[in-house]
């Protein structure tokens, strides 16, 4: 008799942890990285500093192969930093300085050593869009010191995924995104407009934006088109065009700020897309301002937390066809979601705090105020409870 096997579940990751002491004004951050992370935190607060610590803790022999291949000097610590974070960020690291991820420390001299030149870390910027320079992605050398090597190395692999590309649409495209997607991403974002590449008369390729007869260069598209469309092209290239689910070798996801720009119904799609990530293996970390983003980590924890049927992720989501879905939904809430702040102490330096279960009467306010983000929406009801209370007393 034929024994059956038992179909595999997906499940969530081993959490694994990055730890930062004394770099710039991080004093004290730990992060427990699960399947879903988000860093919340006030402006400045070093969420970028602390992924691009991440990035360079898992690439860090891609990042100094890709420096030294545009010609810089990287044998001086002081100026990997430089280099790295941005020209300036020398000073950060100082004798007390620690980083580690999991049980293995990470530090300037050691980051030529870290990996094998392949990526397991793809990383979207903040602020993609001006690395679109009329019309087109800049490579790693037209980009100066100053930019973020994370940002640089983010440019040259949309240059290099389109550069070899006869003109041709891509976005929408078949068998690019799930179905679903797709349609969500044009409702909320394009409106029936085909994103594509174009030749103009010297035969330069540029991004344009079709509308019927209309042929929109990229800086006359609205902020959230220049802003999504990098971060749709670059995880373009976490989808491989075969049956694989994922890229091999690449096993995480930062993206920064997804929010950028984008209406609440864009950013609905924009998460849609990362639940799609997660069930195709890969682990994703975003940095966000946006309360709609942790509105939806509290909803997955509370419908795993209560073993939840798969089609109430797909009616949150507001998915016209939901077994579509059903595979994306099942495995989003088998997955592990984390949430932490980056806030500044009396001193001024920045420590980190847990706050991944996001109850909302929680006595401690940073974590029922979802790490701020709530605090002013509390702040105007009150203002209109006392406002309604006063005028009737």
């Amino acid at each position: 008799m034929k024994k059956r096997t038992r179909k595999s579940r997906p499940t969530a990751s081993k959490p694994i942890k990055l730890s930062i002491k004394n770099f710039a004004h991080l004093n004290n951050v730990d992060l427990t990285l699960g399947d879903l992370t988000v860093l919340v935190g006030p402006q400045g607060a070093g969420k970028s500093l602390a992924l691009q610590w991440l990035k360079a803790a898992m690439d860090g022999r891609q990042l100094v192969d890709a420096l030294k291949d545009a010609g810089h000097t990287v044998d001086r610590s002081e100026v990997l930093i430089d280099l790295i974070f941005g020209t300036g960020m020398a000073r950060a690291w100082r004798g007390t300085t620690v980083v580690r991820l999991g049980t293995r420390r990470v530090s300037p001299k050691s980051l030529s050593r870290v990996g094998d030149n392949t990526e397991r870390l793809f990383f979207v910027p903040a602020h993609r869009a001006m690395l679109i320079s009329d019309g087109w992605a800049s490579p790693f050398q037209k980009l100066s010191s100053e930019t973020p090597v994370v940002a640089r190395v983010f440019s040259q692999n949309l240059f290099d995924q389109f550069s070899g590309k006869d003109a041709g649409t891509l976005f929408p495209v078949e068998k690019r995104l799930k179905q679903e997607i797709r349609r969500k991403i044009d409702s909320a974002v394009f409106h029936g407009g085909e994103v594509g590449i174009h030749e103009d008369a010297q035969h330069a390729r540029r991004l344009r934006l079709a509308h019927g007869n209309m042929h929109l260069p990229f800086m006359t598209w609205t902020a959230g088109q220049r802003e999504f469309t990098p971060l749709l092209l670059g995880l373009y290239h976490l989808l491989p065009s075969t049956k694989l689910r994922k890229r091999e070798g690449l096993d995480w996801v930062v993206i920064e700020e997804p929010e950028m720009g984008l209406h609440p119904q864009a950013v609905t799609a924009v998460m849609l897309l990362v639940l799609d990530l997660l069930w195709r293996g890969y682990r994703v970390v975003l940095s966000t301002h946006s309360p709609h983003i942790i509105t939806m980590q509290w909803m997955m924890n509370q419908l795993k937390r209560h073993k939840a049927r798969w089609q109430l992720v797909c009616e949150a989501f507001d998915v016209d066809h939901p077994q579509q879905m059903q595979k994306v939904a099942e495995a989003a809430l088998q997955k592990d979601y984390r949430t932490h702040l980056l806030r500044f102490n009396s001193q001024g330096k920045v420590t980190s705090k847990d706050i991944s279960e996001l109850d909302p009467s929680s006595e401690d306010e940073s974590i029922s105020g979802w790490g701020g983000l709530t605090e002013y929406s509390s702040r105007f009801g009150d203002a209109v409870r006392k406002a309604v209370n006063e005028a009737n007393s």
